[in-house]
């Protein structure tokens, strides 16, 4: 069952909405019992990053990070029979990995971040309103990796007609850096197809090593010593605004990895 966040309406509405209502400790947060009382939700920003069980992992968190994975530099992608494993590119750096699995793919991509909160909040709220301004539907709501976006997001199909696409969203914050995946394809569309997309997010190394960077620069990738690449259209496209908010042209197909494992 996913839990929807509602804009506004009562705290019985939101349990209606969901099926489940949520104990709190009531040993005193007043700004929590105002925004209760206001009708509205507390926000769900610069929050510090989450406890992560499942994953993904850091680098620190795993002995063997390339046993299974392909190592990108910046993460270490888990490797699946069959997977087609697509790079993106912004200038003369690699930002994103994809992997495609069939007829669905998930997109990966690492940013710095603080050391003490989490990004993720505030990133759904950009991608939110960067969609929703380009005509889309945005749906929020609480899935097998968190909170998450469920998108609407109007295409133009190949014969020059008006479409939408369905794309997932979903995040999570590490230590120093934030993991974002976009999923695409049945995955977006069929929960049983969405299981091993949502597995290989979950079992990603990140890489965020001790340089200095800015919050929110992208951790930039390379490529394994032993791959073939084959140029397929590499998208180099600056995105306006907000990095997280217009990068549904990252979807397009990048330079291409075939892995066989």
């Amino acid at each position: 069952m996913f839990g929807r966040r509602k804009k506004s309406g009562s705290a019985e509405d939101t349990a209606d909405a969901t099926g489940e209502t949520e104990q709190v400790d009531g040993s005193g947060d007043e700004s929590a019992d105002a925004a209760a009382e206001a009708g509205d939700a507390p926000r769900r920003v610069n929050l510090p990053p989450a406890p992560r069980p499942d994953g993904p992992w850091d680098i620190s968190e795993v002995s063997k990070p390339d046993e299974g994975r392909v190592d990108l530099g910046g993460v270490f992608v888990p490797a699946v029979d069959g997977m087609e494993l697509r790079v993106e590119v912004a200038g003369d750096a690699i930002v994103a990995a994809t992997v495609v699995v069939r007829d669905s793919a998930v997109q990966l991509q690492a940013f710095a971040a603080p050391k003490k909160e989490g990004i993720w909040g505030e990133v759904r709220e950009e991608i939110a309103t960067g969609i929703t301004q380009q005509g889309g539907i945005i749906d929020e709501v609480e899935g097998p990796l968190g909170w998450e976006l469920r998108a609407q997001v109007p295409v133009q199909l190949p014969d020059g007609t008006g479409g939408v696409q369905l794309v997932r969203f979903i995040g999570v914050d590490g230590p120093r850096w934030f993991l974002r995946g976009v999923i695409s394809g049945q995955g977006a569309v069929q929960p049983e197809a969405a299981g091993l997309l949502e597995q290989i997010f979950r079992d990603t190394v990140v890489v965020r090593g001790e340089g200095p960077m800015a919050p929110r620069d992208p951790i930039v990738l390379k490529l394994p010593d032993d791959a073939q690449m084959v140029a397929e259209g590499v998208q180099q496209e600056e995105q306006e605004g907000s990095r997280f908010s217009g990068g549904m042209g990252q979807l397009q197909r990048g330079p291409e990895i075939t892995e066989v494992r």
